[in-house]
């Protein structure tokens, strides 16, 4: 891989454009499970493998579909990422947001992120509930920023976006999602931690991909998924294929919000 990173995704933008559109709006990324989801946006006009593009590698994670389609959801052109790159997979933070580098480097202006989650508030979530994400808590211990790039960070998920949402469906709770590096799943006295810290949620991924949207002027709607309750809050185990599972049954569902949230944007 090259050692510029903006010129990596630069590069892959315009193998991607080359391909399918001269541009695009929207991007979303899907998280564990949500690939019959993003089905429901409709019918791409193109689809072509990570591995078909200059910096991606394919998913190492089940339920990661590791294709990139691009589509038309009203009037806008929406690029899909089945899957994404996880810190814990060892390959750095750059191969973590290459996707939405190289979305912002195809025109991209508004960035869809989306997570299987752990639900930290049994008492208000239910396994299968759509969160949106309202603020982050970075315990990855990386950053996308490199250098002296101060970036504020005061308001990561669009507020207008988060409107937007609530109005294609007003019972959608909003909550702090708590990123962990991975792979292994949260301890008990962890999950105690953070929900003192205020913390709602804990997942893997999506809060370096929003702080490189951010840097690269775009807006941002985070979206959890809600597939099993934290580690501790109950007598269950964590296990992935429970995860996987989770989001399949609530694929209808987030379609829905999805496809609604794009035709409003």
């Amino acid at each position: 891989m090259e050692n510029n990173p903006y010129a990596l995704a630069e590069r892959a933008a315009a193998a991607l454009t080359a391909l399918t559109y001269p541009k695009f709006d929207v991007a979303l990324v899907t998280g564990s499970g949500w690939v019959p989801a993003a089905d429901a946006l409709g019918e791409p006009a193109h689809e072509i493998a990570f591995t078909e593009l200059p910096g991606f590698t394919a998913p190492a994670v089940a339920g990661h579909g590791g294709k990139v389609r691009a589509l038309r959801v009203g009037d806008k052109n929406v690029l899909v990422f089945l899957g994404r790159t996880h810190l814990y997979e060892g390959r750095g933070v750059e191969p973590a947001v290459h996707g939405v580098r190289t979305a912002l480097a195809a025109g991209v202006k508004t960035v869809v992120l989306t997570n299987a989650a752990g639900g930290l508030r049994p008492e208000t979530q239910s396994i299968g509930d759509p969160v949106l994400i309202s603020d982050h808590l970075n315990l990855t211990g990386a950053n996308p920023l490199t250098g002296t790039s101060f970036l504020d960070l005061t308001e990561v998920y669009s507020k207008r976006l988060r409107a937007l949402a609530l109005e294609a469906d007003p019972s959608l709770a909003e909550g702090v999602y708590a990123a962990f590096r991975g792979p292994t799943y949260e301890t008990p006295a962890e999950i105690r931690m953070l929900r003192t810290l205020g913390a709602d949620l804990i997942g893997m991924s999506t809060v370096l991909e929003a702080i490189a949207a951010r840097e690269g002027g775009a807006e941002v709607l985070g979206v959890s998924l809600v597939t099993n309750v934290a580690a501790g809050l109950s007598d269950a185990l964590l296990d992935h294929a429970e995860v996987l599972e989770a989001g399949r049954a609530a694929a209808g569902r987030m379609g829905v919000l999805l496809k609604t949230v794009v035709e409003r944007l």
